[in-house]
């Protein structure tokens, strides 16, 4: 049974749900230390106005193909979904009725790690992607803003065991971020599971 009450975010050009206790404090809990763990993370470097940096987070892909997800000059091969990423997956495609290929892993060790703006709006998701956002372990602010109209902006608190859905055209119309913090924060897990079309 569904236990967690859904929250529509009432923005323009955007469908975006959250869904805060998708799973129990015990199961979230459980899955970050075994996701901790298991997971062989990487840092990848990055291009940013020309210059290279390593990326301020760690990350891993899993996916049920060898396609590889490219994002920011980075193009990254997936790992075979591991039993508690399954085990994830499966939920979340209960509850949304979409099958998903493919799942980016995010470690945010501490309040210094980040993710700058951006839409996922690579050409291998297709028009209108479905992602699925899960957090596990200490909750961040997820940071909206309209591509056009500035004053459009929102900030949600992504909670411990929370999900986050985006789809139709937010992607198209919306940024999306996690800011970096002075405060003292305790590492986070956040899984993207995303579809990966088939091109060409």
């Amino acid at each position: 049974m569904f236990s967690s009450e859904e929250i529509h975010l009432n923005l323009t050009d955007a469908e975006i749900s959250y869904f805060p206790n998708f799973f129990s404090q015990e199961e979230a809990q459980a899955f970050f230390n075994t996701i901790l763990n298991e997971t062989n993370w990487k840092q990848d470097d990055i291009k940013v106005f020309g210059k290279t940096y390593p990326q301020p987070r760690l990350t891993a892909l899993f996916a049920n193909n060898n396609k590889p997800y490219s994002y920011s000059n980075i193009t990254m091969q997936p790992n075979v979904f591991t039993e508690t990423l399954l085990k994830i997956k499966s939920k979340i495609e209960t509850k949304t009725n979409i099958k998903f290929t493919t799942c980016l892993v995010n470690l945010y060790r501490t309040g210094n790690d980040s993710n700058g703006w951006h839409a996922d709006n690579e050409k291998e998701l297709g028009v209108n992607p479905v992602i699925a956002s899960v957090t596990f372990g200490a909750p961040r602010y997820f940071n909206l803003k309209h591509r056009k109209d500035k004053k459009l902006k929102q900030k949600l608190l992504l909670e411990h065991g929370s999900l986050l859905i985006m789809q139709g055209a937010t992607q198209h119309h919306w940024l999306h971020q996690i800011a970096k913090t002075k405060k003292d924060v305790k590492p986070r897990i956040n899984l993207t599971f995303r579809i990966i079309q088939h091109l060409g």
